[in-house]
């Protein structure tokens, strides 16, 4: 299997060293803008070849895996297009599910049958290529989001893909998971992101952090992923990202008005709430 990477990122990296230990990839081609990350790549063996543009890097793959933000998923999409073969199938790590399936919709005509949407849960506040890890695929949830015309080998193809890598595969539709991962993962990123843009802009912004705890180091953990990336991911995800957001507002609201009413009992019947179902989780897993 000839696999094709666009994007050698924290992501593509990760994917590229891990398919490196086994043997679903015959051959690992790697595609980014930057061509010292290209090189860096070949330096560190995670990759068999580079290539100077996505068509470049699609022709003559078996599987092309854009591992680009997701903003930029449009743009690749066109560009490999008339590079595929007539049996490429091509798949993608996006965090949104919803835009990403309509641009490979009306990019890949119809190759479109051979797109695989993909979403592994994993990452975290780290980017680049220097932070891949070859195992940070394994045990962690990859949602798979296929659509009617999506042709049952491709989709057989990438659940073979990410089963190499050590992952679970869930299956849903891309509406579904923008509307789960927009309450689980795209509006906490906002969330710790808005603190501490928020203890920031204040003037003693420098006494507060210099006293902050664990506490408040593993709320705002994610506050140190890329904005770029997170920019992409909250304009991809908007609509959904706002009613949590408005959700969340409510709550707020009424937290308020109990700190304001001095209403231990609604505030402590919600933190036992809040509690028993944070405890219920377990141990959790980084990623977007």
């Amino acid at each position: 299997m000839k696999v094709a990477i666009l994007g050698i990122g924290l992501m593509g990296g990760s994917l590229a060293a891990s398919l490196r230990g086994g043997s679903f990839a015959s051959s690992i081609t790697g595609y980014d803008l930057d061509p010292k990350v290209r090189e860096r790549g070949m330096q560190l063996d995670l990759l068999d070849a580079t290539a100077a543009s996505p068509a470049q890097a699609a022709h003559g793959a078996d599987l092309v895996v854009l591992a680009s933000p997701v903003g930029s998923m449009a743009g690749l999409l066109t560009d490999i297009t008339d590079a595929l073969g007539a049996a490429t199938i091509v798949t993608d790590l996006g965090s949104t599910k919803a835009n990403v399936v309509d641009a490979a919709r009306r990019a890949l005509g119809p190759a479109f049958a051979r797109f695989v949407p993909a979403h592994p849960i994993a990452g975290g506040e780290r980017s680049g290529l220097e932070g891949a890890e070859p195992d940070l695929f394994e045990g962690r949830t990859v949602v798979i989001t296929p659509e009617s015309e999506t042709r049952a080998d491709a989709i057989e193809r990438v659940e073979q893909l990410w089963r190499s890598c050590g992952a679970k595969i869930v299956t849903m539709d891309a509406a579904r998971h923008d509307r789960l991962l927009a309450s689980v993962s795209h509006l906490p990123h906002v969330l710790a992101f808005a603190l501490v843009a928020q203890i920031a802009d204040q003037p003693d912004a420098q006494a507060k952090l210099s006293i902050a705890g664990a506490g408040f180091r593993d709320f705002t953990r994610i506050a140190a992923s890329s904005p770029a990336l997170w920019t992409d991911i909250a304009m991809a995800n908007r609509d959904a990202i706002g009613q949590e957001l408005r959700g969340l507002i409510a709550l707020l609201q009424q937290v308020d008005r109990a700190l304001g009413a001095g209403d231990a009992d609604t505030l402590q019947a919600l933190f036992e709430r809040a509690s028993h179902t944070r405890r219920q989780l377990g141990g959790s897993h980084s990623g977007p």
